[in-house]
């Protein structure tokens, strides 16, 4: 099934594109959260039109996510954790607790977007990759020291 793209889909394609993808993704997922309309002729002609709304939507996007990208890079996050001997935690840092540290700085991220490359164990100084827009990823500095 053809569906035309109406956001940006990971792993699928961006604002404007034509896809095939299975019909019962189509039908249980892309359509009911409009996400994606279905390329019929029709909306294939209506696409000519409405391509130079969608170029206007997907420049507006990728610059909010230019802008986030700064926020995000100029922040440093400070978690108190426990920890015992050998400067190990009890338990560790993940990306859901990342996400609740940057909302409480005020920035909405959900962490499936922040990518680590394995949970924080050790007090220190880390990084994370957070993907904002499949063009544009931020990188987070973390520092994990002793509560």
């Amino acid at each position: 099934m053809k569906v035309i793209l109406q956001e940006n889909v990971e792993h699928l394609g961006h604002i404007g594109d034509i896809v095939k993808v299975a019909p019962g993704y189509a039908r249980n997922f892309l359509l009911p959260k409009g996400l994606a309309i279905e390329a019929t002729e029709k909306n294939a002609k209506s696409l000519a039109h409405t391509k130079k709304h969608l170029e206007y939507k997907k420049n507006r996007v990728l610059e909010a996510a230019k802008q986030l990208q700064a926020k995000i890079e100029g922040l440093a996050l400070a978690i108190a954790h426990q920890s015992g001997a050998d400067e190990k935690l009890f338990g560790a840092v993940t990306n859901m607790e990342l996400a609740e540290h940057l909302k409480s700085h005020g920035l909405e991220i959900d962490r499936k977007r922040i990518v680590l490359a394995e949970p924080i164990k050790h007090l220190g100084d880390f990084t994370a990759i957070v993907k904002i827009h499949p063009e544009v990823s931020a990188t987070l500095k973390i520092t994990v020291t002793k509560a």
